[in-house]
């Protein structure tokens, strides 16, 4: 009976595989027709092939050479020659995209040699510097300067960073922007990350040109000018001076935590913010305000443009003879380029700006604005000028929240229109579903960058939105925008008072919100993998149109998959190789004894979801770790013995009965038992651990995630002595 089957079975495999093939086909000829009809979408994409050129050069592991950037002009000349030269629509398409992505490797490249600045290498000082105040803020109970131009007797030229940013805790008053200060402090590089994957303040040091950080002894002594400013220090300057004396001025008039937000929505300062008011706004959903972006950009913009528009109509003389919507549009232009000066230009104000410029442009030249291009073009040209931009969190969550608005905009426009009705509160309930809809749509858009970059995800974003942006938009943003106009007069102070009651009003519902139970939930970290596949799935959704953007779901649906079932590190090792944390039995990070590196304790735990502070993860002997005058011995859940070394005595005990040795003195090739070893020298050098045990150990150093680039440690070469066990991985 099996032989007499057999034939039957051979003929439904050929009718099984050209079923599958013909089915195969039908869904390739559909995306291609689906990709056709779309072809007014495909620009949009060059903006997402800039950036991923850009992401694939920061995600290298050792620097490119600058003949890589000369490669990568070439590629996208010839990409560019060759889509001129085809007639194929598709294929123009696919090359333009490859240009594209050459010119975003090419830039970024060029935009970390353009930057590159001297970092120092280990700590100094005390030592005596001299140099130009380039920026100063308050911070805490002192003021906090980045110095450019130092000169310094005990470093050369050769060695000294371009701007050094110290702390000054026994100074309140800030100097003023372009003067000269000598001040005696003690200086380190930019600190690394807290572990693998973390925050990495270095990088973003580096491309400020900032290369080391410090505080300083005593107060600043004033100094004479040392040279003449060139212009274009000259205009940088008078941008910093204006800035720094609008700031002082709502400071005057508005004090504490109120003062520091009405500075952040006027000349983008935020530094005098209490830290539980930026944290209230934050969990309640209201940090945008906080960021000039589009909201403040089209309040002032459009505002003005209505004011001006309203008042030339009155006047029948004009209204009849000009083009008074062109001169309201000109107006209203420069004042949100204006805004964007004072306001420090950042990613969130120029995105906000470019599509503004690009709708008031298209005014004063009778063409319609469209606005999905001009988020594009801005996307371009912040990309362009700063590359950097791409891997900030402004960045990725401005985008990814503007994206998603106007792309539930152009649906809305789609669909027909019901309310039509002359009902008296029809325009309160549209201006209410306006509120709820984008800060829904934008809380959803930002959620993967917040808990990526913050760990954290807010749940009443849309409450907090309906009732505290009313106020700041009919009162307090026109409020501010009066202010400015009226702070040369010194007329402002009415205005700024105004503001303030504004601003205090959203700070109560900040704290109501942020309070109430379930605000908000700590987030295991993401790994960058997850992020880039939920950020490629909402693209997909966000820029194309027809009914196949919901293919997007997949890869949006397994970068949460991903981001779920990622492991955290079963122990963690901080660059002083004397803060450890291991995982107990219950799933939670416990310090073998009291942190010294309370940082990098914090940012474990918050990256692990986990609420606590460091003085509150200490573990205890019922958690399995036990301590004295020597070191540590503790337990992992799955019976791995760890040992901390704290003195060369109880090297030889431990070395012979753990599993993993974290000493703090050196070991000298003498601990050859255990399975890893990290000494005092090893953890420096790696600049700390992260541990995965169980049935496959795997080991990562947070310099080996940096890699070798610009902005990363300088290798120090292994003692000749040494000899340490690191494998990286054992069965």
């Amino acid at each position: 009976m099996g032989v007499g089957l057999l034939p039957q079975f051979r003929r439904l495999v050929p009718s099984a595989t050209a079923n599958w093939r013909r089915a195969v086909h039908e869904s390739l000829t559909g995306l291609a027709a689906m990709a056709l009809s779309e072809r007014e979408r495909w620009p949009l994409w060059l903006p997402v092939a800039l950036g991923t050129g850009i992401a694939f050069y920061f995600s290298l592991p050792v620097e490119p050479s600058l003949a890589w950037a000369g490669i990568a002009a070439l590629g996208a000349l010839a990409c560019v020659f060759g889509a001129s030269c085809s007639e194929n629509a598709p294929l123009r398409a696919f090359l333009a995209l490859g240009a594209a992505l050459a010119i975003g490797f090419g830039v970024a490249k060029l935009r970390t040699e353009m930057v590159a600045a001297p970092i120092l290498t280990h700590r100094i000082g005390p030592l005596g510097i001299d140099g130009q105040v380039e920026g100063s803020e308050l911070r805490g109970k002192g003021v906090r300067i980045v110095l450019g131009k130092l000169q310094a007797r005990t470093l050369s030229a050769r060695d000294m960073p371009a701007r050094v940013r110290i702390s000054v805790r026994s100074q309140t008053t800030l100097p003023r922007p372009g003067s000269w200060l000598h001040v005696t402090a003690v200086l380190s590089p930019p600190p690394s990350p807290a572990a693998p994957g973390a925050y990495d303040f270095g990088r973003a040091a580096y491309f400020l040109r900032l290369g080391g950080v410090g505080y300083a002894f005593g107060r600043t002594q004033p100094m004479n000018q040392r040279d003449e400013p060139t212009t274009r220090d000259w205009s940088a300057l008078f941008i910093a001076k204006l800035r720094a004396r609008m700031t002082a001025r709502i400071h005057a008039i508005l004090p504490g935590s109120t003062g520091g937000i009405a500075s952040a929505l006027i000349t983008g300062n935020r530094s005098a913010i209490s830290e539980s008011d930026e944290q209230a706004l934050r969990d309640a959903g209201l940090a945008h305000v906080l960021a000039i972006a589009g909201l403040h950009m089209a309040l002032v913009g459009l505002g003005l443009f209505w004011v001006v528009r309203a008042v030339l109509a009155a006047i029948p003389a004009i209204a009849l003879r000009f083009p008074i919507k062109k001169w309201a549009a000109f107006a209203a232009l420069f004042s949100s380029a204006f805004y964007l000066m004072i306001s420090g230009a950042s990613s969130a104000s120029t995105r906000a700006f470019v599509m503004l410029a690009m709708m008031l442009i298209a005014i004063l030249l009778d063409r319609p604005a469209i606005s999905m291009r001009s988020l594009a073009l801005a996307a371009t040209i912040i990309l362009l000028l700063g590359p950097e931009s791409l891997i900030e969190p402004g960045f990725q969550m401005s985008f990814g929240a503007v994206m998603s608005l106007i792309a539930v905009a152009e649906w809305e426009a789609t669909r027909e229109r019901h309310d039509a009705g002359a009902s008296a509160f029809r325009h309160v309930r549209q201006y209410v579903k306006g509120i709820a809809t984008t800060s829904f749509v934008g809380s959803i858009a930002t959620i993967p960058y917040a808990i990526y970059h913050f760990d954290r995800a807010t749940h009443y974003a849309v409450l907090g939105n309906l009732l505290a942006m009313p106020i700041m938009g009919f009162i307090a943003m026109p409020a501010a925008a009066l202010s400015v106009f009226l702070m040369p007069l010194g007329l402002d102070a009415w205005p700024l008072r105004v503001l303030g009651w504004g601003i205090e009003f959203m700070l109560v519902v900040g704290r109501w919100v942020s309070g109430l139970p379930g605000a908000v939930s700590v987030m295991p970290a993401w790994p960058v993998s997850a992020l880039a596949l939920v950020s490629f799935g909402g693209l997909w959704m966000g820029l194309w149109r027809r009914s196949w953007r919901w293919l997007g779901l997949v890869p949006l649906l397994a970068g949460i998959a991903f981001a779920y079932w990622t492991e955290q590190p079963d122990l963690l090792i901080g660059r002083d190789g004397l803060t450890v944390a291991i995982r107990t039995s219950d799933g939670s990070l416990k310090l073998f004894r009291p942190a010294r590196d309370k940082y990098s304790v914090n940012e474990w735990l918050k990256r692990d979801g986990d609420e606590r502070v460091a003085e509150a993860a200490v573990a205890t002997i019922a958690d399995g770790v036990r301590c004295d005058a020597f070191g540590c011995i503790a337990k992992a859940s799955d019976g791995t013995r760890i040992a901390n070394v704290f003195r060369p005595e109880a090297l030889s005990e431990d070395c012979a009965r753990a599993d993993v040795v974290v000493s703090a003195t050196p070991v000298r090739g003498a601990c050859i038992g255990p399975k890893l070893v990290f000494d005092t020298f090893e953890v420096s050098r790696g600049g700390g651990y992260a541990i995965w045990l169980g049935p496959t150990w795997r080991s990562e150093s947070v310099e080996h995630y940096r890699g070798r680039r610009p902005w990363s440690a300088p290798s120090k070469p292994r003692h000749p002595q040494y000899r340490l066990i690191r494998p990286t991985s054992f069965p």
